[in-house]
C-alpha cells in the first residue's frame, strides 16, 4: 500500500496561519520526491512547495517567504506551513509523490492525496 492523507485544512482569516499534514505510508522519502499541490476553483492544479529525495525544497514565488515545507521522515508525515494567507490561497491541497529525484510539477506524479480545502476570507 503507499497512500497520501491530508489534514489540516480550515476557514482561516487573511494575514492567519494555518499548518497542514500529509502522512505517508508505504514507501521511502529516499526514493520519492514530494511536496503540495494546489487547485482553486475553475483554475488548473499546482505545484505550491516540494521536497526532493535529497531534502532540496523549492516553492511556486507566489508562496515564497510565506510558506515553508518540511519533512518529519520519524514520523513519515508532511507539513506545510503557511503564515500571511491571502484570499489568493484559497484552494483545495493537496499532498503528491513521485519517482522522480525532484517534484516541480503535476507532470509525472504518481499518487495523490484526496485533498484537504483551505479557505482564507475576511
Amino acid at each position: 500500500q503507499l497512500q497520501l492523507v491530508e489534514s489540516g485544512g480550515a476557514l482561516v482569516q487573511i494575514g492567519g496561519s494555518l499548518r497542514l499534514s500529509c502522512v505517508k505510508s508505504g514507501f521511502s522519502f529516499d526514493y520519492y520526491a514530494i511536496g503540495w499541490f494546489r487547485q482553486a476553483s475553475g483554475k488548473q492544479r499546482e505545484l505550491v512547495a516540494g521536497i526532493a529525495t535529497g531534502g532540496r525544497t523549492n516553492y511556486v514565488d507566489s508562496v515564497k517567504g510565506r510558506f515553508t515545507i518540511s519533512r518529519d521522515i520519524a514520523k513519515n508525515t508532511l507539513y506545510l506551513q503557511m503564515n500571511s494567507l491571502k484570499p489568493e490561497d484559497t484552494a483545495v491541497y493537496y499532498c503528491a509523490a513521485t519517482k522522480l529525484i525532484t517534484i516541480q510539477s503535476l507532470y509525472g506524479v504518481d499518487y495523490w492525496g484526496k485533498g484537504t480545502p483551505v479557505t482564507v476570507s475576511s
